[in-house]
């Protein structure tokens, strides 16, 4: 029998989203960057049911973006902390909430930078041309070269 390869195998966007899992996921990575780290901060913070906590912080473990620390020997107690994976998430987290402002109602939470006091406005750039991400045609490539 023949082994399919999934039509999504080379998407970096469906990579990404299959580590990150889904919405739940991504909410305890914004907690994580918030600096929870606590099973019971989750689970309050989130409202979520604990086996599904339960169930995401294993799958952001397994999949790198968080750790487990000890963090008291009696009784033994763990803690999620970010990862350097996990602390890349940043920007996602950020570009997502811009986009939310910009398309999802009035009256969102901002993120607000603490030393400047303003509020953050993210946008994408390219590192190589310096161009704002949306603003010149794209396409994708299997191997990142040009065609």
């Amino acid at each position: 029998m023949d082994k399919q390869i999934s039509p999504f195998a080379g998407c970096p966007v469906a990579r990404g989203l299959e580590s990150v899992g889904d919405a739940w996921s991504i909410l305890i990575l914004r907690d994580a960057h918030a600096g929870l780290s606590r099973f019971d901060q989750f689970r309050k913070n989130l409202g979520i049911a604990p086996t599904m906590l339960t169930k995401r912080l294993g799958a952001l473990t397994e999949h790198g973006l968080l750790e487990k620390r000890l963090y008291s020997e009696r009784p033994p107690r763990e803690e999620y902390v970010l990862t350097a994976k996990g602390q890349d998430f940043l920007p996602v987290l950020l570009m997502i909430g811009a986009w939310a402002q910009r398309n999802c109602g009035a009256n969102l939470a901002r993120y607000v930078d603490v030393e400047a006091g303003h509020e953050i406005q993210p946008i994408g750039i390219d590192a190589v041309t310096g161009a704002t991400l949306g603003s010149r045609a794209m396409r994708m490539s299997a191997d990142g070269k040009e065609r």
